[in-house]
């Protein structure tokens, strides 16, 4: 009989710390460069001439971003150092893609870079969902086969900290991709989401906690609305500092704790009745990140579920059965977990 496979395993210590030093200079970068790292070039424009940075925000579209005169050696000094800088994180994201660590396309990091750049993570938005399952993965320098995410979500629990509105549709166009609204739920609704073309385009979703799921707020902020969803006070209140790797970027975010995320994708698995594949997907994270703890940080997660809200704990006896099937290859955590009953 063969062994069960594990639901992850380790990258080599050399990775992982390659990684964490990527991370950590990618935190005293301050903002990023959007698109390719691109080059320095001179234009001459009514007699004078000027440094411009020449990129691609996205593949086949060129721009231009104005550096300074050539007689401003620290401009050009300072935009040099930054390209330089963007050439060796892109770098070092193409050698984590091959080592298997999770990697979001170019779209992804777009939107992230510019969210970054505008002090929008800083200020207390929070990335969810998918993406912050797989950059929980890195964070530990874990391997696993994860669920590849056309969405980016993101949430915030109270008011962002941002001395003025900043309009979050104006932020998605600065990409330089087509991004439009869609329209809300009824259609009366105002539009909580925004998307490119097509039906695989990336959509970004804005969420926040409500009692009811699906209602839609304000979030006057952003210039914008979010969709409710129940329990995300408890999701939201303890994050962490981490990043997102994606296109040739590594991003710095602010995600919920690892822990809390276990009780509420259980919670989740139980609500999605019409969409088995995703109720799976969302008890898989929940076991891979309840394993992760339990083996590396030796974390128990009695003390976790005991601050869950009860309608958390009961979802998670209830996929109790399920998720010790999917631990067979992890009997400290199966323990740990059947301490809960």
């Amino acid at each position: 009989m063969r062994p069960p496979n594990p639901l992850y395993r380790l990258h080599e210590l050399a990775f992982r710390t390659q990684y964490a030093e990527l991370k950590e200079r990618a935190n005293a970068a301050g903002p990023l460069l959007s698109g390719s790292p691109g080059g320095l070039f001179t234009r001459a424009g009514t007699g004078y001439e000027y440094w411009y940075r020449i990129y691609y925000p996205v593949p086949k579209k060129q721009a231009e971003q104005l550096v300074g005169s050539v007689t401003n050696e620290a401009a050009y000094q300072a935009m040099y150092d930054r390209i330089e800088f963007a050439s060796w994180m892109n770098q070092q994201v193409v050698n984590l893609r091959k080592l298997q660590f999770q990697v979001s396309d170019k779209s992804v990091a777009s939107v992230l870079v510019e969210l970054h750049n505008r002090q929008l993570f800083d200020a207390g938005l929070v990335l969810v969902g998918t993406l912050a399952y797989t950059s929980w993965l890195n964070e530990y320098g874990a391997i696993t086969a994860a669920a590849r995410t056309q969405d980016i979500d993101v949430a915030r629990a109270q008011h962002l900290k941002i001395a003025a509105p900043l309009s979050l549709l104006e932020s998605l166009r600065a990409t330089h991709l087509p991004f439009t609204s869609i329209p809300g739920m009824p259609s009366t609704q105002p539009p909580t989401s925004a998307k490119l073309p097509g039906r695989e385009g990336l959509r970004v979703d804005v969420l926040a906690p409500g009692s009811l799921i699906g209602e839609t707020i304000e979030v006057p902020e952003l210039e914008w609305h979010a969709q409710t969803i129940p329990h995300y006070h408890y999701l939201l209140k303890e994050t962490r500092e981490a990043a997102v790797l994606a296109g040739g970027h590594c991003i710095p975010v602010l995600l919920p704790s690892a822990e809390r995320m276990i009780w509420h994708k259980l919670y989740a698995s139980t609500r999605r009745t019409r969409s088995p594949a995703k109720s799976q997907k969302d008890l898989v994270q929940a076991a891979t990140l309840a394993a992760m703890l339990v083996e590396l940080d030796g974390i128990a997660l009695r003390d976790s579920f005991a601050s869950a809200p009860l309608e958390l704990q009961e979802a998670a006896l209830a996929r109790m059965q399920e998720l010790e099937s999917l631990l067979a290859a992890h009997p400290q955590t199966r323990d740990a977990l059947a301490q809960l009953r």
